[in-house]
């Protein structure tokens, strides 16, 4: 799978979580008790599958063949079986009886149909390169060749078949993502230009259906879509979304009984620990510091260059304290660059996040900061060295993480300046992207329950390894994991756990902490799935009690 990867970034991560406000009544005036009330931090920027750059929510309303359930566990969709050949390249899915919201029945075409519109270069998708296994889905993107010639077709009404170029481990986890779910194109040609740029102006094949949303405004809802073919588990008959800007407002209108659930603040959080309404969510993100192998600074260049040093940096922060004290918001120290409860080993069900773990990498470690770092300083021939840490500062938490850097690094690590430069989140990324850093407080989000969403990262070339990272014996293990063994989940799951090994040795990047967001959430709701990556909220399920 080629790198592309359009999003994460802490802010947007939480723009996903959609949760908090508005009224009780459904169109008749009357309360309807199946109504959940929820905030979004920004507004839903399109409704159209194949040009969003997240699925946080609207999950709940476009359904691929699978969904995802608890614990990330595939779950039934749009389909009723599916096979795969031996050798992992042919996909075959049977499509149950289902209905779009407007009646149409759902058929294999309509899966034709959306993966080509997504991938027609004119579509310019932001997600375009997840299909990239897929036959000839990287030519199409690209403009060489035309959207009929991708590897999918429908050779009846009740049938999907997917070719690929090779196997993918984690293809049954994709197809639980709703940019693989179908279109419906009568409608997409019935409204043209229209389509999708207003809740009345699409279908819809999940749970629900999306009404009042005008592409711009505040406010817009979720009701129950009573042609879903499993509607009779679905409890909600309506889900309520409003855009609260802060979590001040939010929680003022918890208080005031106007919300069923609000994000909370680090301060919040730290307020609230002992409220028996505070409930935790994690969320497969990883913030940490990229350091720049080609830094322009001659200096920081040799001493960035220098694992020593990489690991003295890494062993003066006290992940605890950060977590627990200066953020205090539920998130959780990590054991190495993937995140825990992502992924979890197909033969003894060990999480990845312990068995990437490799001892005095993320631990916290004076005595031994002092010795790298002194060594380190020794090999590069320096007695005193200038960093700069590079962050958003519009990023929850930034400002707090980068004052106790600068704060710790000044009192374990002599010799060593930390200067902070905080500026708005997309010129950081620019400055980041131009490689125009020492050190920049990044971090990842995974867009699915695979290692793979993090290891393609730190490969050498990659467009998001901003450092300019590489290795080539990890590069080789991630080749093989994703090529010859990608048929293989337990030599697969080796090889990925041995290059996740030399990076966490490396400290390619130093990981600092795993993201968890906090809410405040009535005891009366009940139900909902969440997820660490890909389509975090799942309502199905979700009900008043």
């Amino acid at each position: 799978m080629k790198f592309k990867k359009i999003i994460l970034s802490v802010t947007l991560g939480l723009a996903a979580i959609a949760l908090a406000a508005c009224g009780n009544n459904n169109a008749s005036g009357k309360t309807d008790k199946q109504t959940l009330n929820l905030s979004a931090p920004a507004p839903l920027d399109t409704i159209d599958i194949s040009k969003a750059t997240g699925y946080g929510q609207t999950g709940n309303v476009f359904e691929s063949f699978y969904r995802l359930g608890k614990d990330g566990k595939v779950t039934p969709g749009l389909a009723k079986s599916s096979s795969v050949s031996a050798d992992g390249k042919t996909w075959t899915f049977k499509l149950r009886n289902t209905k779009w919201s407007n009646g149409d029945p759902i058929t294999a075409q309509d899966f034709v149909y959306s993966w080509r519109r997504t991938l027609d270069p004119k579509t310019k998708s932001s997600y375009a390169y997840m299909f990239d296994n897929v036959v000839n889905a990287t030519a199409i993107n690209e403009g060489k060749t035309s959207p009929d010639k991708l590897g999918i077709e429908a050779p009846d009404k009740k049938t999907v078949v997917v070719h690929l170029d090779k196997p993918v481990a984690y293809f049954k986890v994709l197809m639980a993502y709703p940019l693989f779910g179908p279109q419906n194109q009568k409608v997409a040609e019935k409204y043209g230009k229209k389509y999708a740029t207003k809740s009345q102006y699409m279908v819809y094949s999940g749970p629900f259906k999306i009404v009042d949303w005008n592409g711009t405004g505040n406010k817009w809802a979720f009701v129950k879509n009573n042609q879903y073919w499993d509607k009779d588990v679905v409890k909600l008959n309506k889900i309520n979304y409003r855009v609260v800007a802060n979590t001040t407002t939010g929680y003022e209108l918890y208080q005031q009984g106007k919300l069923d659930m609000t994000q909370l603040s680090n301060q919040q959080v730290k307020n609230f620990k002992n409220n028996k309404n505070l409930k935790k969510y994690p969320y497969s993100y990883v913030a940490w510091l990229e350091y720049n192998f080609q830094d322009p600074n001659a200096l920081n260049k040799k001493a960035l260059n220098n694992k020593n040093i990489r690991l003295a940096l890494s062993l003066a922060v006290d992940r605890k304290t950060l977590t627990k004290k200066v953020l205090g918001d539920g998130s959780d120290t990590p054991q190495g660059f993937v995140p825990s409860k992502l992924a979890y080993n197909p033969k003894t069900g060990k999480d990845f996040a312990q068995e990437q773990k490799v001892n005095n990498t993320v631990d916290y470690n004076v005595k031994l900061a002092k010795q790298y770092w002194k060594k380190g300083m020794q090999e590069i021939g320096a007695k005193k060295l200038t960093l700069t840490i590079l962050a958003a500062n519009d990023a929850n938490g930034n400002q707090e993480v980068t004052q106790y850097l600068q704060s710790q690094y000044s009192s374990v690590l002599p010799g060593l300046t930390v200067k902070i430069e905080s500026i708005p989140g997309n010129s950081a990324a620019d400055k980041a992207r131009k490689g125009d850093f020492d050190i920049f407080l990044a971090g990842w989000g995974g867009d699915f329950n695979d290692p793979y969403t993090f290891m393609q990262i730190p490969e050498t070339n990659t467009p998001y390894n901003r450092g300019k990272y590489s290795n080539s014996e990890y590069d080789a293990l991630i080749e093989k994991a994703e090529n010859a063994d990608a048929n293989n989940p337990e030599q697969r799951w080796n090889d990925l756990v041995k290059a996740a090994q030399i990076f966490n040795t490396d400290q390619g990047i130093t990981p600092l902490y795993e993201q968890t967001n906090a809410f405040m959430q009535r005891s009366n709701v009940k139900g909902i799935i969440h997820n660490t990556a890909g389509t975090q909220w799942n309502y199905k399920y979700a009900y008043m009690k």
